[in-house]
């Protein structure tokens, strides 16, 4: 599998020098971190895969693309449970390979719709007992790719100075894969966990959430204990910091990823770190309807964080990684068009 780019950051922050690492999965198979994920939970399944009966997964939307591209290279039936918070263009994108699309639209009452998502998903597996459901929330596969490809990647691309790693949580798989790898090879990291106020993926209660990719109804089941440290971040925030970075650097990435660099820039501004790296899950093409759009934020209520403050952009270098991304969606980030007004 081809490596991802990482796009390094020299910051000055209120007047002292930082770096921050953007690794941007956007480049991965099918546009995001999930094509690794998809590429392991398949290998680890294939066995047992009816050809003519295929598999089913719930997904907030990108595992789903990458399971229906991986389902249609090799011609089997794929599932793709979904619910309204998912990006048009990924349920569009996910027919097109062929997949079919049930969409839940009732709110499971922990601020999300997983649950319901799970219901409805078990209901189909009791109609048909031969799917085979990967199971992106428990199948080791998941964390395992993580340990074994991603972590090692970025380790190699940014170097051996004492760096904060910051990961996206929502199923947890991607966090415990690089908390094993932590364990086991020891680089000089501080491991930061990152989620979104109203989840529960790392314990607390679930509350009200906005943003797909990020945050959880349920605690995840790779990491029933938590993890420390971790960091939660608001909507505003992480929607704050997506402008941000598109317009002070031309780098444009997903909601979640805006998650990760509202808190690698608050880590940066409040203590002595002085180097952080993020694994960026996705770029902005899933959320030019939403985060980037302006009508959708107005209507949301997100205004009123400042994350780039005291913040100032020195330079941006891009390292390349291997050969362009596959899948077309899988694009090079640029900042979006501004809506008309």
């Amino acid at each position: 599998m081809p490596r991802t780019p990482v796009v390094g950051l020299e910051l000055s922050v209120h007047g002292r020098p930082a770096t921050l690492w953007l690794k941007l999965e956007s480049y991965g198979p099918y546009g995001s971190v999930k094509g690794r994920t998809a590429l392991a939970l398949w290998q680890d399944v294939a066995p047992r895969v009816d050809p003519g009966i295929g598999i089913i997964e719930s997904t907030s939307g990108n595992l789903g693309l990458a399971l229906a591209g991986v389902a249609a290279a090799h011609r089997i039936p794929f599932t793709a449970v979904m619910d309204p918070r998912s990006s048009t263009a990924l349920v569009d994108a996910v027919a097109a390979l062929g997949g079919r699309v049930l969409t839940v639209d009732r709110p499971d009452g922990a601020g999300g719709y997983l649950l319901n998502r799970l219901a409805r998903l078990r209901e189909q597996l009791a109609a048909e007992p031969r799917l085979v459901w990967p199971d992106q929330y428990a199948n080791p596969a998941s964390p395992a790719v993580h340990t074994r490809e991603t972590a090692p990647e970025l380790r190699a691309q940014t170097g051996e100075q004492p760096t904060s790693v910051l990961i996206a949580v929502s199923t947890g798989g991607t966090l415990a894969g690089f908390r094993a790898y932590l364990h086991a090879a020891r680089p000089a990291w501080e491991l930061v966990g990152v989620d979104v106020t109203g989840s529960a993926a790392l314990g607390g209660t679930a509350g009200p959430r906005l943003l797909p990719g990020i945050g959880a109804s349920r605690r995840s089941l790779f990491l029933p204990h938590g993890h420390a440290p971790s960091v939660r971040v608001t909507p505003q925030e992480a929607v704050s910091a997506c402008l941000w970075l598109a317009e002070t650097t031309g780098v444009a990435v997903g909601g979640s990823s805006g998650a990760l660099v509202a808190a690698a820039l608050h880590l940066l501004r409040t203590t002595d770190r002085r180097r952080a790296a993020c694994l960026c899950p996705d770029g902005a093409d899933r959320y030019l309807e939403t985060v980037y759009r302006p009508s959708w934020r107005r209507r949301q209520g997100l205004a009123g964080a400042d994350v780039g403050r005291g913040v100032g952009v020195r330079a941006v270098t891009h390292l390349p990684a291997g050969p362009p991304p596959a899948h077309p969606r899988a694009r090079e980030p640029s900042a979006p068009q501004k809506e008309p007004p």
